[in-house]
């Protein structure tokens, strides 16, 4: 029997030890920061706190019980289950009318103690009330036990695993007074009774000890899973397609680690003096504002991670923007990489959340990540920016030494020809007129303005000008016109065409258009061989293709044939003179006409480019056309169109 006293001693002095403790931390916790949910906690452990003061008093000055006493802290007791709700309803809602019977409850049991301490014990007519006292205490300490599980449901991380260990120990410390009853009804088996309701006493405390005063080891252990998840998110984020998207990434991953619902990335916008504030789904507006605006602009600022439990009286000049996001909660963290401010990490929620120091600490972790992420990027951007930088010099430089090297050519037989025409005339200045001389000037001189008017047509493209005002034309036709002038002894044009095909064009340009294909089948072809050309109707489109069987264009140069100054590797300038400029043009031409031009080659083997023109222009295209023919001051109007190929 001694020996049951003593596990029952030691269970019941660990037990009280235990909540005790918790009281301590709770009440520190609440006098630093006098938070409505921390002062609720600490009066909460307070009630049970000055229950095991009185006990502990009691036993160590000899004081018997008297009825005064029991009352007091059967007061208290009854009190365990209205203060716990209280608590619940600080980061969770509850009903008003279930706060309203808890409130009636606890004063029908504080009278019900009274009247029972004037019976003597053993009276009979003290087991009804002690049945209405017990279950009083049980349902409502089950149904806030209900609340912090669906809390920890909908939440995630440190602060749900808090929840289910608060949502255990309200289950055990609802166990303790559920074991009255049983002690009761078979007082025989008194002493079982007892143990089991100091066990559920001691795992109550242990639960309560790790929902609201975890070591930080356990806390570092439940925040492991979430910041790994964010992590292995992060890993990616710096790839993806463009900034907005890296922003909806952190924000997602912010709410889910936290559990809160919606989560937003202010960037520092420098040159500006503002931040700007990502949305939090696809499509939707960026804010702008000061930086020192929003409790968000507070915690950049002040480089602090803060918490505000209602944002409206924390701010209330914004008051109506935090009702309209349904922030009335906000956690807020500095994003900064060393010294350099980036921007601020914000997670906001409808109700203040119960551990707002934990999620504080987590979204503070977030947001360096964050930094690590953002700093990453920029890295990669600057990066690019150094390869576009680099890529551009070396196009600059080809097309300078290509452009040269063509433009050399006829200005130096201009020259020498214009200096010979000199000499002769200084040296005979009575003979006739060197035609022949003054033909390859002309000649040279038609070819200088080719050269220049690619350039000028390169610099339309470039900003999508090329194509003038359209009118009805045959395109088997133009084709047929082109390959009659370009086809020689070595190079035969042959054209496969059912009929004509006609659509509304910009013949001058699609004329171009064919030239220019025909001109590089040509080119590309040194050996000779014949130009095969086929027009054809398809699809509400009028189809050309023009093969060669040349060169070839080398696989890993197929994607960039249309870029601008491009030329394949397999093209010896020496041998094939050109600027890269097109084949560009070319596409210019059938992308502002609504189509498209694709090309397939093997080298050694010959090209082939196939174009596709609407029959029917866009809408946009007869506009243009309209409003050209009616006021046209110039004999060549330019029509801006901007169809998608």
């Amino acid at each position: 029997m001694s020996s049951t006293l003593t596990a029952d001693a030691l269970l019941q002095f660990l037990t009280q030890a235990v909540y005790f403790l918790v009281f301590l931390y709770v009440g520190v916790q609440a006098l630093r920061r006098p938070r409505r949910a921390n002062v609720d906690t600490a009066i909460f452990f307070g009630a049970l706190a000055l229950i095991i003061a009185g006990q502990w008093a009691r036993a160590a000055l000899h004081v018997e019980s008297t009825p005064l006493l029991g009352v007091l802290i059967g007061s208290l007791a009854m009190a365990l289950p209205y203060t716990l709700l209280r608590l619940v309803d600080d980061f969770s809602t509850v009903p008003r009318w279930v706060m309203r019977s808890a409130e009636v409850g606890l004063a029908l049991s504080v009278l019900a103690l009274a009247v029972m301490a004037t019976w003597p014990p053993g009276d009979p007519r003290r087991i009804a009330p002690m049945i209405a006292l017990v279950v009083y205490f049980v349902a409502y300490k089950l149904y806030a036990a209900v609340k912090f599980v669906l809390e920890a449901r909908r939440t995630s991380g440190v602060t749900s695993r808090r929840m289910q260990a608060v949502a255990l120990g309200s289950l055990f410390l609802g166990l303790v007074l559920a074991l009255v009853l049983p002690g009761v009804i078979l007082p025989q088996w008194q002493a079982v009774w007892t143990v089991l309701s100091r066990v559920c006493g001691l795992a109550s405390g242990v639960a309560y000890a790790l929902g609201f005063a975890p070591p930080g080891l356990l806390r570092r252990a439940w925040q492991e899973p979430e910041l790994r998840a964010f992590l292995a998110r992060a890993a990616r984020l710096p790839r993806l397609p463009d900034t907005e998207a890296i922003l909806r990434e952190i924000q997602n991953g912010a709410a889910a680690a936290t559990g809160a619902p919606s989560s937003t990335v202010g960037l520092w916008d420098a040159d500006r003096g503002v931040l700007r504030y990502a949305p939090v789904e696809a499509g939707g507006e960026w804010i702008e504002a000061a930086a020192d605006q929003f409790v968000a602009g507070r915690a950049f600022e002040s480089q602090q991670a803060l918490y505000a439990d209602d944002a409206a009286r924390a701010d209330p000049a914004n008051a109506d923007q935090y009702a309209a996001a349904g922030a009335r909660a906000i956690l807020a963290a500095p994003i900064t990489a060393g010294s350099q401010r980036l921007g601020v990490l914000t997670v906001y929620a409808p109700r203040p959340p119960v551990f707002a120091d934990d999620d504080l600490v987590l979204v503070q972790l977030l947001a360096d990540q964050a930094a690590v992420v953002l700093e990453s990027r920029a890295l990669i951007d600057e990066a690019a920016r150094v390869r576009a930088r680099e890529e551009a010099t070396r196009l600059r430089d080809d097309f300078l030494s290509s452009a040269a090297h063509d433009l050399k050519t006829p200005l130096t037989t201009l020259t020498a020809q214009a200096q010979l025409m000199e000499r002769r005339a200084q040296r005979e200045p009575q003979a006739p007129a060197d035609l022949p001389g003054i033909q390859r000037m002309v000649h040279e001189t038609r070819r200088l303005n080719s050269l220049v008017l690619e350039l000028l047509d390169a610099s339309r493209a470039e900003k999508g000008r090329i194509v003038g005002p359209r009118e009805l034309v045959d395109l088997a036709q133009l084709t047929a016109e082109a390959c009659g002038r370009y086809t020689t002894e070595r190079h035969a044009c042959r054209l496969d065409t059912s009929g004509p095909v006609m659509g509304q064009l910009d013949r001058t340009r699609v004329q171009q258009l064919i030239n220019n294909l025909l001109e590089n089948a040509i080119k590309y072809s040194p050996d000779g061989g014949p130009i095969e050309v086929r027009v054809w109707a398809q699809d509400a489109s009028a189809c050309l293709s023009v093969r060669d069987h040349g060169i070839g264009i080398p696989a890993a140069d197929l994607p960039h044939v249309f870029n601008r100054f491009h030329r394949a590797r397999n093209v010896d300038d020496r041998q094939f003179a050109g600027m890269g400029l097109g084949l560009f043009i070319c596409r210019a031409i059938a992308q502002e006409h609504g189509g498209a031009i694709v090309v397939d080659s093997t080298p050694d083997d010959g090209t082939t480019f196939t174009v596709s023109l609407p029959i029917a222009p866009p809408a946009s295209a007869h506009a243009a056309h309209d409003h050209a023919s009616a006021g046209r001051q110039s004999q060549r109007a330019e029509v801006v169109t901007h169809t998608a190929p």
